[in-house]
């Protein structure tokens, strides 16, 4: 199989890598606006950099992995639908529902495939969390809680761009949320908070913040992140019932240390960052791609789903502006 990679920043890097040592495939061409950093990646994954993206859609490649920038998601989309290609891209499609559902609208003409990078789907805890709630390990589920940790800010010039920190970042509790209990989130209430580096206030953004959700059959959830973690990268999820509680990413590289005088002791290494953290959820989100593109696998996220996450993200940005609960009914789009 020849695959092409559109965008070779931190994550294309990491997934030209995966993909070039991927069993199933036989080359791969990558191409990026920065022409020296595509070389380089290229030279370590054994792959070939191209010039330009119509080089990479007319190099005979089977599919495209979508990892540029994400202003650039939305038109990439449409241009691989238009070519007949699978693709996988990273979230999210668009940073608005706009601009979302005009490419899936694209991609649904074209009948072809689009698969959303949501890695945590394909992480061993929350499969095992999801398989729990699914047999009714739990009991009925009553309460939900997610972190999402960042140990430093990203750089400054990054914020205007990213859509804010319920669009960038929680998103991907509010898509696992979904995935791992099955429900829909009906209301949400969220506040967040600004202090620390002034470039949050500047673009409008905040460094903290809290949601408040409340799934359709009732549950309770909590989902909280922050952009300054010093400690580490922490992302868990704590799912309670009326029989069992369980927890995701509860392990000796979390980056929480208890005060307790028999408390487990204190990460020796804590988890610098998603990719070390999310490394084989990565490689096993790729891997599923490629088995969808081969006709063996039912595609595991579609563009729909990232629509859902976005709404939920739309709502608590809502939220957070007008200091109201707000019903994702409320939101366009569904």
């Amino acid at each position: 199989m020849r695959i092409g990679l559109i965008g070779t920043g931190r994550i294309g890097s990491f997934h030209a890598g995966v993909l070039g040592r991927h069993p199933g495939v036989g080359s791969l061409v990558v191409t990026d606006p920065d022409a020296g950093r595509a070389a380089r990646v290229a030279e370590r994954a054994g792959a070939r950099a191209l010039a330009s993206v119509e080089d990479v859609l007319s190099a005979g490649v089977d599919a495209v992995v979508i990892t540029s920038a994400t202003s650039a998601h939305a038109d990439l989309i449409r241009r691989a639908a238009r070519a007949g290609l699978p693709a996988f891209c990273e979230k999210p499609i668009a940073l608005d529902l706009a601009g979302t559902l005009d490419a899936l609208a694209e991609v649904e003409r074209a009948g072809s495939v689009l698969q959303l990078g949501f890695m945590r789907r394909f992480d061993a805890g929350y499969t095992a969390a999801r398989a729990a709630v699914r047999e009714g390990s739990l009991g009925r589920l009553h309460t939900v809680r997610t972190v999402t940790s960042d140990p430093a800010p990203p750089p400054a010039a990054y914020l205007p761009s990213s859509g804010g920190l319920f669009r960038d970042c929680l998103v991907h509790d509010f898509d696992i949320l979904r995935w791992v209990t099955g429900r829909e989130v009906a209301e949400v209430y969220a506040t967040g908070t600004d202090g620390g580096l002034s470039a949050f206030r500047e673009a409008g953004d905040v460094a903290t913040a809290t949601a408040l959700l409340t799934l359709d059959d009732g549950t309770a959830v909590t989902a909280t992140a922050t952009r300054c973690n010093g400690a580490g990268y922490d992302v868990r999820m704590e799912l309670a019932g009326e029989l069992d509680q369980f927890a995701v990413g509860l392990d000796d590289r979390t980056p929480i240390t208890s005060v307790e005088p028999e408390g487990p002791p204190a990460p020796a290494k804590p988890w610098p960052g998603f990719l070390e953290r999310f490394a084989p959820a990565y490689e096993a989100e790729l891997d599923a791609f490629l088995r969808v593109v081969r006709g063996e696998l039912a595609n595991p996220c579609d563009g729909r789903e990232a629509l859902h996450a976005l709404r939920v993200a739309e709502a608590c940005e809502r939220s957070r502006a007008e200091r109201r609960p707000v019903r994702t009914a409320e939101i366009a789009g569904g």
